[in-house]
């Protein structure tokens, strides 16, 4: 059975000095490299955006399954993102910022098979994303105050955490340090399958 998902990616980017969504790897950005991979687990993808929201939205316009949403409250924080994503989702969903385009689909695959309502994967004892949430806490997300955090909210929930053998949960696009060592990573991965 398939889920949902929420992409964040309404961010300023401001370390990147780029709105980071729309860096390319291997031809494509790695916002479309996040939505692809989700897609082959997800029923309907809500990209929320909010900073450069039209360039987001030219990138969600080549996919079919993708609704985007626009948090006016982008500037109060990523929770405020996680919030209005969540508005939209009535079954269980994956969430995931729109930069961590390394993470393989046997992740999802595996979380997928997980019993918690509150699913994060672990690699070298670090958690990461993407986290996995039952629709039974989706009322509960929704009455978190926006000021909280999603550790903090992830915490009130009896998370399971699930081993995965896959650094891409740990890897985000911070600087443009960040961002070479991804484009290694999935370049050599791409090369491996070929």
């Amino acid at each position: 059975m398939k889920r949902d998902a929420v992409v964040l990616a309404a961010g300023f980017s401001s370390r990147t000095d780029t709105n980071k969504m729309t860096l390319v790897i291997e031809n494509k950005t790695i916002l479309a490299r996040v939505i692809e991979t989700l897609s082959s687990v997800c029923d309907e993808i809500v990209v929320v955006g909010g900073h450069n929201f039209d360039s987001i939205k030219q990138i969600t316009d080549d996919f079919d399954r993708v609704k985007l949403v626009k948090n006016e409250a982008y500037h109060l924080g990523m929770f405020s993102s996680v919030i209005c994503g969540t508005r939209e989702m009535k079954k269980d969903f994956f969430l995931i910022p729109g930069d961590c385009p390394a993470v393989k689909i046997t992740t999802y695959q595996k979380l997928l098979k997980s019993r918690g309502n509150f699913i994060v994967p672990v690699f070298n004892k670090k958690g990461g994303h993407p986290v996995l949430i039952k629709k039974e806490l989706i009322p509960k997300l929704l009455d978190e105050p926006v000021e909280s955090n999603l550790k903090a909210f992830r915490n009130k929930c009896n998370p399971e955490f699930v081993e995965v053998d896959d650094e891409g949960i740990l890897l985000d696009i911070d600087t443009p340090e960040d961002f070479n060592y991804i484009k290694e990573i999935v370049g050599r991965r791409s090369r491996s399958e070929n």
